[in-house]
């Protein structure tokens, strides 16, 4: 029984963003580790883990949540991610 855990920066992914990141790494580990078999889709445990972006540093700098918006679009209350107004 396979557990897969994503770690990410809060803010990266949108729900929609989310839902196919969830199915799809599912659908690769029935491909890969269950051979095919669909009823192996009922032993993968997949798990996104957010966390804050100070807890982050990428080439020694922290992203802020402004730079994730900036860089990705705001994520609304929705859960969706808001378009980027193009200057």
């Amino acid at each position: 029984m396979p557990y897969i855990t994503i770690s990410t920066v809060r803010g990266i992914l949108d729900f929609a963003q989310k839902k196919t990141l969830l199915e799809r790494v599912t659908d690769l580990m029935v491909e890969v580790e269950g051979q095919g078999n669909p009823e192996f889709r009922r032993n993968v445990w997949v798990r996104i883990e957010e966390q804050d972006p100070s807890h982050w540093s990428l080439g020694g700098l922290q992203p802020t949540s402004e730079i994730i918006a900036g860089t990705f679009g705001a994520i609304g209350a929705d859960g969706v991610r808001i378009a980027r107004s193009k200057a």
